[in-house]
């Protein structure tokens, strides 16, 4: 982000609230990027006179945690997008709009028309505006695709300029050539490991438009708790962190469980660590405490397992960084130990994971368990007696 202009008003989109501590990671450690490099570039007041707006699926859970903070130090202005979903009768018009006219972008437009009326308020004539995808993951989801294609759209022919900002890209999705097309229409593009730099190379993405840069969450503050729960031991704790996304994909009907079952039997078992169970997505259809509580629930009469409650994502950070050893499934909860010197073993399930491995090791292989592979129930503990 350092080659960009950054003297302007920008938007950040595609960010999915901050109940995924991992879109929170990503949104607060890019936004205190932002405004550190325009400090560095001499801006006037850090471009107070341009808003760094970031547009949010929900403006509640983003108040809830740290990008709260992040707008009263002025760094951001949090807008909360339109949800067709919630006006009947909207949903209805737009509906019947785009099926007769064919404007797929008809939603996207409803959808993102709070941002345009809030840049409304700011000087625009004299500085082409920036557009920042910070949702670059999303791309690892075929379903996903083509609205993200829709917004970037929107947001060119308003006039942005556009930047994909840490992505990972699946590099047999490349074969689209619907996808491809869009990517070219981005300024630049920040891959966030090398399996997806060298896949947009392959598809043609010219290498003056690509950066090979780290996931902006290795920047994220870390924030030590005031205190900790009973039975968390700093230094003494093996770190858990398992996502019903991750067992959706299973091949095997329940391995996953399985395996974080008889992973932490051995633990307790041969070694004079605790557990300590981190959820990082709360989202309340895809909420990481359901299984977190279930493994609770199996172990809690042993005093040595800790089900750690929400928190901001720079506190959950705090935890995980007085781990001595991590297992994590949520993307952002490895990078959080990665880049806490916690030795880190991953249930994985895309390129991201393996992507992310192979930079750091030199390989992915013993480091990432890809979930659609698993079938052996001790494959979780004979990976962590390797690493351990």
């Amino acid at each position: 982000m350092e080659n960009l202009n950054l003297n302007r008003p920008i938007i950040m989109y595609m960010h999915a609230g901050s109940g995924n501590h991992g879109c929170e990671a990503i949104a607060n450690s890019t936004l205190k990027m932002i405004y550190r490099l325009r400090k560095e570039m001499g801006c006037p007041g850090a471009c107070t006179a341009f808003p760094v707006i970031l547009v949010t699926n929900s403006l509640a859970e983003d108040r809830r945690y740290s990008l709260k903070e992040l707008e009263e130090r002025g760094l951001c202005v949090i807008v909360e997008e339109n949800h067709i979903d919630r006006h009947f009768f909207t949903h209805v018009a737009l509906y019947g709009w785009r099926m007769l006219t064919k404007d797929w972008e008809s939603f996207l437009r409803y959808r993102f028309a709070p941002v345009f009326k809030e840049l409304k308020a700011y000087d625009q004539e004299t500085v082409r505006p920036l557009a920042i995808s910070i949702g670059g993951d999303n791309y690892c989801y075929p379903e996903m695709v083509p609205d993200l294609i829709l917004s970037d759209r929107v947001f060119r022919k308003k006039g942005f300029e556009t930047v994909l900002w840490g992505c990972s890209i699946e590099p047999s999705s490349l074969k689209d050539k619907k996808l491809v097309e869009d990517l070219q229409g981005f300024e630049k593009i920040y891959a966030r490991e090398s399996i997806t730099y060298e896949a947009l190379r392959g598809a043609g993405i010219s290498e003056d438009r690509l950066v090979l840069r780290k996931d902006p969450a290795f920047e994220l503050e870390t924030e030590l708790p005031g205190r900790y729960p009973e039975n968390f031991i700093p230094g003494k704790m093996v770190g858990i962190n398992l996502s019903p996304m991750v067992q959706q994909r299973e091949s095997k009907p329940g391995i996953t469980m399985e395996c974080y079952r008889n992973l932490i039997k051995y633990v307790l078992d041969n070694t004079d660590n605790n557990i300590a169970l981190v959820p990082h997505v709360v989202w309340a259809n895809n909420d990481d405490r359901k299984p977190l509580k279930e493994l609770y629930d199996a172990f809690y009469s042993t005093g040595r397992v800790v089900l750690l409650e929400d928190a901001p994502a720079e506190e959950l950070k705090g935890f995980i960084s007085q781990c001595n050893f991590f297992v994590g499934a949520r993307t952002h909860s490895t990078i959080a130990a990665y880049s806490s010197g916690v030795k880190t073993l991953v249930i994985g399930y895309s390129v991201k994971s393996r992507g992310i491995a192979k930079d750091l090791y030199g390989d992915y292989e013993g480091y990432v368990l890809p979930v659609q592979e698993l079938s052996n129930p001790m494959a979780l503990t004979e990976a962590y007696k390797r690493m351990a």
